[in-house]
C-alpha cells in the first residue's frame, strides 16, 4: 500500500520531475539558456540556412551551433531531442536501461523537396511516373532502406530514442501541433498515474524550420514581418505585435512516482500536479475567438491540480507575439482568474527564443520548473508599447527575484490543440 504522502489529493501517485534538459536558440544546456533567457537576450537572427530573397520573413530562432546536415529537419529534432535527454538522464541520475516508457512530440515533417528529387532520381526510368511525389513514393515503396527511414521518417526519432536508452515498450510519437511538447508530458503524467510505470521519459522536440516551412507559415500571414532588428520582431502582448518567430529547440523532462525517486535518494525538482486539455473545433488554424476551449483547458488543468485560481503564482504564457492568439489567451486568463490576474506575473519566454512549435510545451514547462527552483521570473522582452486591450504584468524587458511554488503553463496550438499544466515546487 503506497504511504499517503505520495499520493495526491484523488489518490493518484505525486508525479516528481527529477531530470530536465533544454536546448534553444539561446544555446545548448539548462544553465547556458537560463542565463540567458533571466537576463533578457534573445536567440533571434537572421536566416543563413536557406537563402530567403524575395521573402517577407527573414528571421528565426534556428539552433545553429551544433554541427549538423543544414537540410535535414529530422537529423535535426533528433540530434536536438538526443543532447537534452543526455542532459535530463544525467541530472536524474539515471544511467543503462531507462526501463519506462518514452513519449516524444516530434514535428510531422516530409522529406525536404531536394531529397524527393534526389529519391525519385534514384529510381529505374520504368518506375517514373511524370509527377516527382509519385516518384518518390515509388522507390521508398520498391526500393526501401533502413538508413533513408532513419533519415527522413519522423515516426523513426522515437525508435532510435528507445534503443540509445532503452526505453520500455513501443515508443509513442504525438503531434497535437504547439501544444505537443505538453502532451507529451501529459501522456506521461497519466502512465505514472495509472500505475503502468514508476519512471517516464518525455521529449518535445522541433528543428523543422526550412524554407518550406517558413514559406507555409508566411502564407497564413502568421509570421513576424518586422525583419530589422530581429531581435526585436517578437513582442508578446504589445500592441504592435505581428506574428510569431519560427524557432528550433528541444527539452527532456524525466517524470517519476514521488515514491520512486525519494526511495532512490533522487532530487526533486518539481511535480507535474496537474494536466487539461480541451479541443477547439472552431477553425484548421485559429482559436476560437470568445476563448471557451482555452477556458476550458486552464480549468481542467486547477480542477486535475486540487487548486484553485488563488494558488497560482506565475503563469508561463503561450504568448506568441501573434495578434488574434494573444488577445484570446489574454481573454481565457481573465475569465479564469478575473480580478485575481492583476496580481499575477505572466510572461512569455517566447519573446526570446521564438515559437518551438512541437518542441514548445516542453521547453517552457522545463522553465516553468527552473523559475520555481530559482526565484527568479523571465521576463517578456521588446514591451514598449502596451496593447491598452491587454492588461498584464508580463515581467516586462527584465527579470523579477520572486519566489512561486505554483505555475501554470499554457499551449494553445493550432488546430484548435490546447493544453495547461501546473507545476509546483516539491513537497515538504
Amino acid at each position: 500500500m503506497m504511504n499517503a504522502a505520495y499520493r495526491d489529493h484523488l489518490g493518484r501517485p505525486i508525479v516528481a520531475v527529477t531530470g530536465m534538459g533544454v536546448i534553444t536558440s539561446l544555446g545548448q544546456g539548462l544553465k547556458d539558456n537560463w542565463t540567458a533567457l533571466t537576463g533578457g537576450v534573445s536567440g533571434i537572427h537572421d536566416i543563413t540556412r536557406f537563402p530567403v530573397d524575395g521573402l517577407n520573413t527573414r528571421i528565426s530562432g534556428t539552433v545553429d551551433f551544433i554541427d549538423l546536415p543544414v537540410e535535414n529537419p529530422v537529423e535535426r529534432s533528433y540530434a536536438y531531442a538526443r543532447e537534452t535527454t543526455d542532459e535530463a538522464l544525467a541530472q536524474a541520475g539515471l544511467s543503462g536501461e531507462f526501463g519506462g516508457p518514452l513519449f516524444l512530440a516530434a514535428p510531422p515533417i516530409e522529406p525536404d523537396w531536394r531529397d524527393r528529387f534526389a529519391l525519385a532520381d534514384r529510381a529505374p526510368p520504368s518506375q517514373r511516373p511524370g509527377d516527382a511525389y509519385d516518384r518518390f513514393l515509388a522507390v521508398l515503396r520498391d526500393k526501401a532502406e533502413p538508413a533513408l527511414h532513419e533519415a527522413w521518417a519522423f515516426g523513426a526519432i522515437s525508435e532510435r530514442l528507445a534503443d540509445r536508452y532503452g526505453t520500455r515498450g513501443l515508443p509513442v510519437t504525438l503531434s497535437t501541433a504547439c501544444a505537443s511538447g505538453a502532451t507529451a508530458i501529459q501522456l506521461g503524467v497519466e502512465a505514472i498515474r495509472q500505475g503502468r510505470t514508476d519512471r517516464a521519459l518525455t521529449v518535445g522536440t522541433d528543428g523543422s524550420v526550412t524554407a518550406e516551412a517558413l514559406i507555409r507559415f508566411a502564407l497564413l500571414s502568421a509570421l513576424s514581418t518586422q525583419n530589422d532588428p530581429p531581435t526585436k520582431a517578437s513582442k508578446p502582448f504589445s500592441k504592435d505585435r505581428d506574428g510569431f518567430v519560427i524557432a528550433e529547440g528541444a527539452a527532456t523532462l524525466v517524470l517519476e512516482s514521488l515514491e520512486s525517486a525519494i526511495a532512490r535518494g533522487a532530487k526533486v525538482l518539481g511535480i507535474l500536479k496537474g494536466c487539461g486539455e480541451k479541443a477547439d473545433h472552431f477553425h484548421r488554424t485559429r482559436s476560437s475567438p470568445d476563448g471557451g476551449p482555452a477556458i476550458a483547458t486552464i480549468r481542467a488543468a486547477l480542477e486535475d491540480a486540487g487548486i484553485d485560481e488563488s494558488g497560482i503564482g506565475y503563469i508561463n504564457a503561450h504568448g506568441t507575439s501573434t495578434p488574434e492568439n494573444d488577445k484570446m489567451e489574454y481573454l481565457s486568463m481573465s475569465t479564469v482568474f478575473g480580478e485575481k490576474l492583476a496580481a499575477i506575473p505572466v510572461s512569455s519566454n517566447k519573446s526570446m527564443i521564438g515559437h518551438t512549435l512541437t518542441a514548445a510545451g516542453a521547453v517552457e514547462a522545463v522553465f516553468s520548473i527552473q523559475t520555481m527552483l530559482t526565484g527568479t521570473l523571465p521576463p517578456t522582452i521588446n514591451y514598449q508599447n502596451p496593447d491598452p486591450a491587454i492588461v498584464l504584468d508580463v515581467v516586462p524587458n527584465v527579470k523579477r527575484d520572486k519566489q512561486v511554488t505554483a505555475v501554470l503553463s499554457n499551449s494553445f496550438g493550432f488546430g484548435g490543440q490546447n493544453a495547461s499544466l501546473v507545476m509546483t515546487a516539491e513537497p515538504a
